[in-house]
C-alpha cells in the first residue's frame, strides 16, 4: 500500500507519526480541505506531467492552475498530464493520493510552485486518497527533495 511506503520514507525525517489518516476521502482539493478543516488553497496538490523520457511532479497550492505559457518557458515543453496508469507507473501512487514522497521512479524530478509560499504550513497527500501531513514550506522542500521552486501557476 502506498501510504505505508510514504510512512516508511518519512521515518528518515522522524515524521512518520505525523501522517494524518482521515475517515473520509481527501482525494480532491475540496474534499481534503473539508476533511482537514482548512482553506482549499493550503492543500498542496501534486500534479504529474510527462517529459520526453520520464515525468516531473509540480506541487502547487490548491487554489491555482497551471499557466501553460509559464510552464513551457520554465521546463521547455508543453504541459501534458500523465494518464492514471502512467501516474502509478512513475510515482507508485494512485490519483487522489499522489504526493512528492517515496516516488517509485528515481528519474522523476520534483518541483515546488511559489504559490505555496503564502502559507505557514500546507497539507500534501501521503500516498492514499484519505491521508495528509502538515508541513512548513521548508519542510516540504527538504522532505520532497525538490529540485527548486518554480513559478508556473496562475493566481
Amino acid at each position: 500500500m502506498s501510504i505505508e511506503k510514504v510512512k516508511e520514507y518519512l521515518k528518515q525525517f522522524n515524521r512518520e507519526c505525523d501522517v494524518i489518516e482521515l475517515s473520509q476521502s481527501s482525494a480532491t482539493v475540496a474534499l481534503a480541505a473539508q476533511a482537514l478543516g482548512v482553506e482549499p488553497a493550503r492543500i498542496a496538490k501534486t500534479l504529474s506531467f510527462k517529459t520526453e523520457t520520464a515525468a516531473i511532479l509540480v506541487v502547487t497550492a490548491g487554489d491555482v492552475r497551471i499557466d501553460n505559457k509559464k510552464f513551457k518557458t520554465t521546463f521547455g515543453f508543453k504541459a501534458k498530464m500523465l494518464t492514471p496508469d502512467e501516474v502509478i507507473e512513475y510515482t507508485g501512487h494512485s490519483i487522489g493520493g499522489v504526493c512528492p514522497f517515496a516516488i517509485e521512479n528515481s528519474d522523476v524530478k520534483i518541483y515546488l510552485d511559489i504559490s505555496l509560499k503564502r502559507f505557514a504550513t500546507v497539507y500534501p497527500a501521503c500516498g492514499s486518497g484519505n491521508s495528509a501531513i502538515e508541513l512548513t514550506c521548508g519542510e516540504l522542500e527538504k522532505i520532497s527533495n525538490a529540485i527548486e521552486w518554480v513559478d508556473v501557476c496562475k493566481f
